[in-house]
């Protein structure tokens, strides 16, 4: 479904990833994962075209997508959730989540994906009226994760979906993550939270200072010394 290929990508004349190549099959859970400022994040918004990349291409669905504006991308079927949740926070729930179904086509059918939100989220159809800044963090990412979903996406980027969450919200974001597998979605996810991410991804790539630097099955990854060391305290 994605394809990335010997990306570099900059800030200004800062590079921050090298030659990064990997793929996304349909169906799967691929997690990115690796410590603050490896390039985790810099890899999703060249993916959603927030940042540009300086060389190498992204394929999606067979259709190159680096160039791309951002909006564009979205309504190809990628919908990126960020870093830090960012929603609107003098707004509602219900508004926010509303924001996410702006692309023409989930535009028409915005009630039928906002039912769906609600199943799986139900505490939002209670806080529907509610300001985004009222809510608790986790309350907070299950809004990000909906508004994402609202534009009716063949692929998930989710960024860091359990930053700053209590231990029980984060297993239950985790679940969430593999259910929408589990009903057909694809999932590229970037983490710090590396056990977790590895028992529920069908693979993974580590990425360390704007490189990959190590790539497969999950299981084998957990018995990689790399990982074990650096990311697991073993």
């Amino acid at each position: 479904m994605l394809e990335i290929s010997n990306i570099d990508t900059y800030y200004g004349k800062a590079q921050a990833l090298w030659d990064v190549s990997l793929s996304v099959d349909e169906g799967e859970i691929v997690a990115l994962v690796g410590s603050n400022g490896a390039g985790k994040t810099t890899l999703l918004k060249t993916l959603s075209g927030v940042l540009r990349p300086a060389s190498g291409t992204v394929t999606f669905l067979g259709q190159r997508i680096d160039g791309l504006a951002p909006h564009s991308i979205v309504e190809m079927g990628i919908s990126h959730i960020p870093e830090g949740r960012r929603l609107f926070t003098q707004m509602s729930v219900g508004e926010n989540l509303e924001m996410g179904a702006y692309v023409h086509a989930a535009w028409k059918r915005r009630e039928e994906t906002l039912d769906q939100v609600h199943e799986i989220f139900p505490v939002l159809k209670e806080r529907q009226g509610q300001l985004a800044s009222t809510l608790s963090g986790g309350e907070q990412q299950m809004v990000a994760m909906g508004r994402g979903l609202m534009s009716r996406p063949r692929l998930c980027l989710f960024d860091e979906p359990s930053y700053g969450l209590a231990p029980m919200l984060v297993t239950e974001i985790f679940r969430v993550i593999q259910d929408l597998r589990n009903q057909g979605m694809t999932v590229l996810l970037v983490e710090q939270n590396v056990r977790q991410s590895l028992e529920i991804a069908d693979r993974a790539c580590v990425l360390e200072n704007g490189r990959i630097a190590l790539a497969g099955e999950c299981e084998a990854l957990l018995e990689e010394e790399l990982v074990k060391k650096a990311y697991l305290g073993l």
